[in-house]
């Protein structure tokens, strides 16, 4: 069973920055594919970005050139760098940890989410 933690959300002018965190324990981190995911009120939650666990990263069109998906595997943790904010990136953001096993069975966690807002 893998916990994640997601930090970093908050009140943020358009165009300014924020980072978000997401910790996780319980599990060997490094095997999972990692995502960032968020819902707007009335929305569908969507993909922001993901990272697997070899490095490659892949972004929602809405955010390519402004979000930034890393992770530490040292320190069990997956960043989302978001830059040039709009009103339109509030939501609440979910992390996401996700292992297809060449067993079957696939394991999927998220995290509790962290609020971004954006004014208009």
């Amino acid at each position: 069973q893998v916990q994640l933690v997601e930090s970093g959300g908050g009140l943020v002018q358009a165009g300014g920055s924020l980072r978000l965190s997401c910790a996780a324990s319980g599990g060997t981190f490094s095997i999972y594919t990692m995502g960032w995911y968020r819902q707007a009120p009335g929305k569908e939650r969507e993909l922001v970005a993901s990272i697997s666990s070899g490095g490659s990263t892949n972004y929602a069109d809405s955010v390519k050139g402004r979000f930034t998906i890393s992770r530490d595997n040292v320190k069990n943790t997956v960043y989302l760098q978001m830059n040039s904010l709009k009103p339109e990136d509030t939501a609440v953001y979910y992390c996401n940890a996700d292992f297809a096993a060449n067993w079957g069975r696939r394991y999927n966690y998220w995290g509790q989410g962290t609020q971004v807002t954006v004014p208009s």
